[in-house]
């Protein structure tokens, strides 16, 4: 299998805790999560190419996050192509009525701009967006995490209607998470439904991997 990813392109990955996984600390710079397993992967798959992998990842962000970052983390440095995994820190601090909520209408507007911002100044850039993701099947009504489970849709809607708007590749990363479930328990992919293990980011980063080879 061979990756679109031309020698000497660049791939920059934003988002979350999820992404960000130490990457301005102890883990410099891509962070021990799914951004360095794919670095990895593309070095022993394909050495001889020469490839920038770039992580923008902060531990917090929200979409809104994102955009009042998205010039100087993203546009500057011209990606080739691009990933974006974000959602459910706007999913939490919305349920929790926390400071800064975004509900799913915000959602949607702030991730539509940054999307059409990046098409309008980066026309071929290559763009992967990420679903937000909740590893846990938890039914019980009085449960935090089953009502994360019944709003998580709406986000991951929003996420699906940008991708076909602005004509992006999509990874369905709750389905894949979900499917897993079945066969294993939560602890296989993750300490709690927001952050994966290395299992549960190996599993990412080789989705991750297939959908920039087609």
């Amino acid at each position: 299998m061979t990756l679109k990813i031309k020698n000497g392109q660049i791939v920059l990955f934003i988002g979350d805790s999820i992404t960000d996984c130490g990457r301005r600390t102890t883990e410099r710079p891509f962070g021990n999560g799914y951004v360095k397993l794919f670095h990895d992967m593309l070095t022993i798959r394909e050495p001889e190419k020469k490839v920038k992998i770039i992580n923008k990842g902060i531990s917090g962000d929200t979409v809104a996050s994102l955009q009042a970052r998205w010039t100087d983390d993203v546009l500057f440095h011209k990606p080739d192509w691009l990933s974006i995994k974000i959602g459910i820190n706007d999913l939490h601090r919305t349920l929790r009525q926390n400071e800064n909520p975004v509900p799913p209408d915000i959602f949607e507007e702030v991730y539509d701009e940054i999307l059409a911002r990046t098409k309008s100044e980066l026309p071929e850039c290559n763009i992967l967006l990420i679903e937000p993701f909740y590893i846990s099947l938890e039914k019980n009504d009085h449960s935090f995490r089953k009502s994360v489970l019944e709003i998580l849709p709406e986000y991951i809607a929003t996420v699906r209607k940008m991708s076909k708007k602005h004509k992006t590749r999509l990874l369905k990363m709750h389905e894949i998470f979900q499917a897993f479930l079945k066969h294993h328990d939560a602890d296989s992919f993750c300490p709690e439904p927001v952050h994966p293990n290395q299992t549960g980011h190996l599993a990412i980063a080789k989705r991750v991997y297939l959908l920039l080879s087609k």
